[in-house]
Formats: C-alpha cells, sequence, structure tokens
C-alpha cells in the first residue's frame, strides 16, 4: 500500500523531522519514503480511486500512540451501582473497584478486553501495558486477554496484579497465573510484566516470591506505587516499610519496571528510581478524578524516565501527555522548561517501549509499518524547529484519522476495518451481567481490610 501526500514525522537522534511525501509499505515495512513539494492544488484535488493508496491530504503521519497503564478490567464499570462511601481513594477502591474486579469471569474480562482494544484503536493506540485484576476468576485470565489482542492484531504488555488483599490462596494464584502466562503465551506481539497492585496489599511473602521469579526470568515489575498518600502510611503500619524501600529489599527495581502514579514520594526517593532506571508511569486524569494529588514537578529529576498511562478512565494516552504539558505550565514552569520536559518524555516512552519491542518503528525506511495519521493539516510551515508548538496545541487537540499496524489498515478515514457491531452486542451482554452482580451486591470472594 501507499500512503500519499502527508506530512512524515521521522525520528532521528531524539528529534522529529517532518518532511512532505509517500510512503511505501510493502510486507509491514516501510520500503520507501519519497520527498516532494507540498502543493495545495494537487494534495487536495487528488481523487484517486485505488484501494491501496491512502491520500492523507496534507495531514500528519506520526509514530504510534502507547498506552504504558492501562486497565481493561475496567471498561464495563460504567454507570454501576455503587454501594458504600466514596470520599476517600481507599473507600473509591473498595467499594467500587474491589468489588468489580471479584465479579470478573471470562466472558466479562474477554468484552471488557475488546472494548478497550476497539477504544484504543479509535485512538491511534496500538501499544498497551495492561495492568489486570480478577481475582474471581485468574487462571487463564491473561490468555483471553493475550487472545483479544491477536484477533484485533495489536501489540501488549501483560501481567496480573499480585494482591493479598483477598487471602493468601488468591495472592498464591495471582503469583501463578503471572507465571503461567510468561511460559506458555509470550510471543513476538504479546509481551509480560509481573503484576503486582500496591504495597500495602502485598505481604513480604508475596514480594519475596515475585523477587524470585523477576530475577529468574529477568522480567521487569509493574505496580502501583504511591498513587495516595495510603500506600505509605498503610505499608509502614503493616510492613514497618515504605513501598519504594519494600521494592528496593526485594530486588524488583530494574529497566524494565513501570511503577504507576509515582506522586507520593520524596526528592530522595525519585532520585532512587534514577538509579534503578525504572520508569514512572503518569495518569493524570485518573488522579484528579480520585483526587489523590498531582506530582510535584519541582522534585522530580529531569533523568527520571516518565510515560504516560491512562489508568483505565479512558483510552487515550495522547490526552494524558496533554494534560502531562498543562499541569507543567500549571505548576509554574516556564514556557522553555515545560517544552523541553515534554519533549524528554516523548523520547523516554520511545526508548522505554523499545525495551519489549525492539523493532519499533521510528518512521525510517526498513522500520516497521506501525503509524497514525491525525486529522490535522498544519496551518502554518511545518519544520523541526516548530514541530512540538504544532504537536501540543494542533495535533494533540485533534483526532486519529487512521491507523496502520504492521502494514495492516486498522481504521481508514475515521471508519474501523472491522465491523465494530460485531462486538458491540457482546459488550453489552457481559456489561448488563456485570450490571446486575453489581446490583445483587454478591461475591464469594471478601477484601481483606487493610484498615484496622
Amino acid at each position: 500500500m501507499k500512503i500519499t501526500n502527508a506530512w512524515i514525522c521521522r525520528i532521528s537522534n531524539d528529534k522529529i523531522e517532518p518532511l512532505f511525501g509517500d510512503i511505501e509499505i510493502t510486507n509491514g515495512k516501510i520500503v520507501s519514503i519519497d520527498e516532494k513539494q507540498f502543493d495545495p492544488n494537487k494534495v487536495f484535488t487528488d481523487s484517486s480511486e485505488d484501494k491501496d493508496i491512502l491520500n492523507a491530504k496534507g495531514r500528519v503521519v506520526t509514530i504510534p500512540n502507547i498506552n504504558f497503564h492501562d486497565h481493561f478490567y475496567s471498561r464495563l464499570a460504567k454507570g454501576l451501582p455503587i454501594t458504600g462511601p466514596m470520599d476517600n481513594f481507599y473507600n473509591i477502591l473498595n467499594s467500587l473497584w474491589w468489588k468489580v474486579d471479584r465479579a470478573l469471569d471470562k466472558d466479562m474480562i474477554t468484552a471488557s478486553a475488546q472494548l478497550g482494544i476497539i477504544d484504543s484503536i479509535k485512538n491511534g493506540v496500538t501499544y498497551i501495558f495492561d495492568h489486570h485484576s480478577s481475582p474471581g476468576k485468574t487462571d487463564g485470565s491473561l490468555e483471553a486477554i493475550a487472545n483479544v489482542l491477536n484477533d484485533f492484531g495489536i501489540r501488549g504488555v501483560l501481567c496480573f496484579e499480585a494482591t493479598d488483599r483477598n487471602g493468601h490462596r488468591l495472592a498464591e494464584d495471582g503469583l501463578k497465573e503471572n507465571q503461567n502466562f510468561l511460559k506458555n503465551y509470550v510471543n513476538d506481539n504479546v509481551k509480560a510484566l509481573f503484576g503486582l497492585h500496591a504495597s500495602f496489599t502485598i505481604s513480604d511473602e508475596t514480594l519475596q516470591t515475585a523477587s524470585k521469579i523477576v530475577e529468574e526470568n529477568n522480567l521487569g515489575i509493574h505496580i502501583h506505587l504511591c498513587e495516595d498518600k495510603i500506600d505509605r502510611e498503610l505499608s509502614e503500619k503493616a510492613y514497618n516499610d515504605l513501598p519504594l524501600n519494600r521494592l528496593i529489599k526485594y530486588n524488583l527495581l530494574n529497566e524494565k519496571s513501570i511503577l504507576s502514579h509515582g506522586i507520593h514520594l520524596t526528592k530522595d526517593e525519585y532520585e532512587l528510581i534514577v538509579q534503578h532506571q525504572s520508569a514512572i508511569a503518569f495518569n493524570p486524569d485518573s488522579n484528579m478524578n480520585n483526587a489523590v494529588g498531582l506530582p510535584d514537578f519541582n522534585i522530580i529529576p529531569d533523568d527520571i524516565p516518565i510515560l504516560m498511562g491512562t489508568d483505565g478512565m479512558h483510552s487515550n494516552p495522547a490526552k494524558s501527555l496533554k494534560q502531562f504539558f498543562l499541569l507543567l505550565r500549571h505548576s509554574g514552569k516556564s514556557f522553555d522548561e515545560s517544552f523541553a520536559r515534554f519533549q524528554k518524555v516523548y523520547f523516554n516512552q520511545l526508548k522505554f517501549v523499545k525495551r519489549f519491542f525492539s523493532d519499533f518503528t521510528q518512521l525510517n525506511v526498513n522500520d516497521r509499518a506501525d503509524m497514525i495519521i491525525w486529522d490535522y493539516v498544519p496551518p502554518t510551515p511545518f519544520t523541526n524547529e516548530n514541530f512540538w508548538g504544532h504537536f501540543i496545541y494542533g495535533i494533540l487537540e485533534s483526532r486519529v484519522s487512521d491507523v496502520i499496524h504492521n502494514g495492516n489498515v486498522l481504521m481508514k478515514n475515521f471508519k474501523l476495518e472491522f465491523n465494530e457491531d460485531d462486538f458491540i452486542s457482546n459488550i453489552m451482554k457481559e456489561g448488563n451481567r456485570l450490571f446486575k452482580r453489581s446490583e445483587e451486591h454478591t461475591s464469594e470472594l471478601q477484601s481483606h481490610s487493610f484498615i484496622s
């Protein structure tokens, strides 16, 4: 296939180098990029009917979006009846999310993943790091999600959040599910991390077991770290140590580890994370929704790897990236400081995803043909000098119109290349089942209380 009349945002040496031209794709690879002059008289009047030619009409092509912290299992939870207080973060977990994840079965997990992936594709996301929880149906849950990823042909990094909040037996089930998935289902398109919930719900015994598995298999962990102050308070109360110290004690930090949120940390703790080369995934929309606070950008080192996630609240990490920039400005950072930090995060994400998918594209010849087209035609000159102004204030405010993954068109001119309706009926059926379970307030599993 061929993409014509596009502003192609190639990446080289941590710089974006836009050029106007055509991209030719063969067997999932970019085989040529032909530069040409931008001529609006030709760009907007080209009416080729060739189905193998996609005329971008002066729009912008970038690498695909990446969601570094998602929760597919949350997707059916919209509009559920809620009983119990929601006045603080612990009560939000106990009154909503810990009831939802205990109610899930395999069919609901599959439907949740289908909805999450459909929404992700619409937002140009074809790489997803998912953090799964379904203690009522642990065995085979990651396989179910991997099957959906494979069905839609996109890439993911999966894990199951091991936790002791539901008792020792289910903690062991979570550990086993991570191991079983790693052993049997990892391939070129689906990778694994070792999932953990949060320090305040994880015993020393579980951390010790996880440590052995991580070391033996050269894994990273995916964990919630200090999302709320209770993680610090309850970890110290229950285990006589702070969350980050516990992870370091059990050698769980490395260059593949994702520490999600990382809000309630000290400057010294951020420095320790830098030393261990782990990354923090910020989820600003979720943090504001849960009123848990926001990062103090004045104490976060410039050299800490920062990634963007959605925490399952939505499927648009580009929105999270824009929120990140606005929060930098809101915190008092100058435009120069904010632009510099933003650019660093953009390239941090590219470097981090390559730790799992070494062939992640930079939109150069011979790269894998993964790309998205934004519904944005630059109204002023588009160069490497002013790219970030266009990106932050134009591209990130636009919709994704087309998605190409491994040379396959997943969405063209805002229309999915598969029949979404084939999945909607199943998603609605399983969502209604979850609603009834929530309405009945029945569950054989009881959450362990971490507040005495």
